[in-house]
């Protein structure tokens, strides 16, 4: 049995510990899953819609004790953490709003027959597996298309995000949703691959690191389960011209040291044309060096603490080990000297492919620059990595931008922005960023049985 730690980052400190799942506890919840499968397939979609609008409106009535609980487990500003509340109250608001019409049956040629139609129906108990880095939106993502379409959950969260889990299980359920529709389960890496083996389950969700995502895709496959991974990325970041570099500069700061540059789609590669290289160089190792480091309670703070004291020196070895191989290191790269997993902000340039660096994902505030003489140098570099979840391309020309967008081997391009998550988009990658889609009409077209009936006279 494993144990759930909320060690605050900010401090070091163990505030609490909850009890993992009994390894007696897999079969017991898997049949509890698909008891209430019976009874939540058979609510009316819009009774299910109708939760969603209850979850949404208590995630904002409670949101300041949602924020809370993810600024003390996982470090995020209180600004941030806000921010993530709101949005995946957004979600859940926008499944309840358009999700009915999406599942609407669909009539079809008849084609000989007197009508052939298509029902989108649910197929069963799934799993989801979700990291601490978006502890309520990434929930979200998966949660709420799924619950719209009759599917029931059993949800392991990370192991540092205990009682933001209990807290989304506790909405769900006051807003509607079953007791054993949602199941929030405490379980570790092993109990997962015996619930995928439970006939009981019929899919799961991971967001997280390649490795956990290749082991999850095997166990799935193995017991023909369908899955469905957003994994990690190196996005690139294309600066073709700009009209404001300090404006440009600062953009490019906020977006990679959002959440302490902890997020799959956060620019971790800048692709600068070698005209603006020094410039742009120059005014990011600025913003990093003004960006506000501190307790992430204090509202004053852009930037906190990594997730953990182990996520803080996995990055910076990771730097020291790009120095080492010749990288540039022209700001931060140190933890700071205080009690929690703080991180300088870092800035590094002169990578090259036999680098380390160059085809790994650093989870942490850390720039790597690139200089390029052309665009379509940019794009050969862009896509010279294993990673393909999103990319931007920044000009003041948007038709120039947009052919370049065009090249880039990702599942999400952005013109003159980098990151956008909204409701009603779809979010995913492509390579080893995962496969599948969330968000808007494309989750429901992941764990749905397109079921097709014809009717035929005698």
């Amino acid at each position: 049995m494993s144990t759930y730690v909320t060690a605050n980052p900010t401090t070091g400190q163990t505030e609490r510990e909850f009890p993992g799942l009994g390894d007696d506890a897999i079969a017991e919840i898997a049949d509890r899953s698909l008891a209430a499968y019976g009874q939540w397939r058979d609510t009316s979609v819009s009774q299910r819609a109708d939760a969603l609008a209850r979850t949404a409106e208590l995630y904002e009535k409670r949101a300041d004790e949602l924020a809370s609980a993810i600024t003390t487990e996982m470090g995020k500003p209180t600004k941030e953490a806000a921010g993530e509340v709101q949005l995946a109250a957004d979600i859940y608001r926008w499944y309840a709003d358009h999700g009915p019409e999406l599942l609407a049956t669909e009539a079809l040629d008849p084609q000989g027959a007197d009508a052939s139609i298509v029902q989108r129906v649910p197929i069963g108990p799934l799993v989801g597996v979700m990291p601490w880095n978006y502890p309520y939106y990434q929930v979200a993502r998966f949660v709420a298309p799924n619950l719209l379409l009759g599917n029931t959950i059993i949800l392991k969260h990370a192991s540092i995000c205990a009682a933001s889990s209990a807290l989304m299980a506790e909405i769900l359920h006051d807003a509607g949703v079953p007791e054993d529709a949602y199941i929030n389960a405490y379980a570790n890496s092993g109990q997962i691959a015996d619930l995928l083996a439970d006939p009981a389950i019929r899919g799961v969700s991971l967001t997280g690191s390649d490795a956990a995502g290749a082991a999850v895709a095997q166990a799935a496959a193995e017991n023909l389960k369908k899955s469905v991974l957003e994994l990690g990325g190196s996005d690139p970041f294309i600066l073709l011209d700009t009209a404001d570099m300090a404006r440009t500069t600062k953009i490019a700061a906020r977006a990679r040291l959002s959440n302490s540059g902890q997020a799959c789609n956060s620019p971790k590669r800048f692709i600068v044309l070698d005209d603006l290289y020094d410039d742009f160089v120059r005014g990011l190792v600025e913003q990093f060096e003004a960006m506000a480091v501190g307790d992430p309670a204090d509202p004053d703070t852009r930037m906190g603490p990594l997730s953990s004291v182990s996520a803080r020196d996995t990055v910076a070895e990771q730097i020291d080990t790009a120095v080492k191989q010749g990288a540039t290191l022209h700001t931060g790269g140190k933890p700071l000297d205080r009690d929690g997993a703080f991180l300088a902000p870092t800035v590094l340039t002169d990578i090259t492919p036999d680098m380390d660096a160059y085809s790994e994902e650093i989870f942490g505030p850390v720039a790597m620059v690139y200089k390029v003489s052309s665009a379509d140098e940019a794009v050969e570099l862009a896509n010279d990595v294993e990673f393909g979840l999103s990319g931007s391309v920044w000009s003041t020309d948007t038709d120039r931008a947009e052919q370049v967008a065009d090249r880039l081997e990702v599942g999400m391009a952005y013109i003159n922005e980098h990151g956008t998550t909204l409701p009603g988009l779809p979010f995913g990658g492509v390579k080893r960023s995962g496969y599948g889609r969330e968000l808007g009409r494309w989750g429901l077209g992941e764990f749905v049985n397109t079921r097709l009936r014809r009717t035929s006279s005698k």
